[in-house]
């Protein structure tokens, strides 16, 4: 009965508006992060500092449920941070900015973001309390496209990259705006640098379909089918299979593994990192789970 009950609660609180996935929250030693599901698979996030309670929201493109969410949970909303100016992301920016009673900070690497009033580019740095917040510029999904790294003030614990459409877990955004060069440097080279621990919340609930790619250029890789199954488990439910790590990234994700023999050998045997990316992506684009 309890178990029951358990389930009606859950479904009522995902099925009354339509939501993909549950709330939740996870909890980080200096941090918190509330999951909150939007549209048909966006992802936003809130991040509230735990020492001083300010927060921030990241892409922000259903504002109402920001706003219960931040209400009901006794915070201080200062800031938006905003990864990039496509609608299901920036959306809701200038709606969220009338409706606040106070003054928002919207950050962001694109002049095609709505109500931008803090322009970023590489290394800027600010803070969400006492948090600290560096922006990496990851152009190529588009050419604006910000990942930001949120860490504990001392830069201990462990820390958190809202990645936006860069990154996804076990798999990377299309190249709308960019090249397989740009999207090696975002991934293997900046994002790669972050501590292996750091949690992953990337844009969108795309795990099921990027690990199915992820398994048909790895079929050996034995990471990718445990993840799958446990990724099927949690959408049974409607759980979000957000955050992933940087380090699991590592093991699993084809875009972060263009170095490997065996990634190489599926996109045609070129020993090019840079030549690699561009065919697995190329193969990503008409691929069908």
């Amino acid at each position: 009965m309890f178990k029951l009950k358990n389930t009606v609660q859950k479904l009522r609180k995902v099925g009354l508006r339509g939501m993909h996935s549950t709330l939740e929250d996870v909890k980080l030693e200096s941090m918190q992060v509330k999951i909150l599901p939007a549209l048909q698979d966006n992802y936003m996030y809130l991040i509230v500092d735990n020492k001083t309670r300010e927060a921030a929201v990241v892409d922000p493109v259903d504002p109402e449920l920001v706003i219960k969410t931040v209400q009901e949970a006794n915070v201080t909303l200062s800031k938006v941070l905003t990864t990039h100016h496509h609608w299901d992301h920036a959306g809701g920016n200038e709606k969220l900015v009338k409706l606040w009673e106070k003054e928002l900070e919207v950050y962001g690497g694109d002049d095609r973001i709505g109500a931008l009033n803090k322009m970023v580019r590489q290394d800027d740095s600010f803070t969400i309390g006492s948090l600290n917040v560096r922006c990496l510029s990851t152009p190529c999904h588009t050419t604006g496209h910000i990942c930001y790294h949120v860490t504990a003030g001392d830069g201990k614990g462990e820390g958190a990259v809202f990645t936006g459409d860069t990154l996804f877990q076990g798999g990377c955004g299309r190249f709308f705006e960019g090249t397989p060069e740009e999207m090696y440097e975002a991934l293997c080279t900046k994002l790669s640098a972050l501590p292996d621990t750091t949690k992953v919340f990337c844009g969108h609930e795309y795990t099921l379909q990027n690990m199915s790619f992820a398994r048909h250029v790895e079929p050996d890789n034995e990471s990718i089918q445990q993840r799958i199954e446990w990724a099927k488990l949690r959408r049974a439910s409607q759980d979000p299979t957000v955050p992933s790590t940087i380090g699991e990234e590592k093991i699993w994700n084809p875009f972060m593994r263009v170095h490997e023999a065996s990634v190489q050998k599926h996109a045609g045997g070129a020993t090019d990192p840079i030549i690699t990316m561009g065919k697995l992506r190329k193969e990503k684009d008409n691929f069908k789970a």
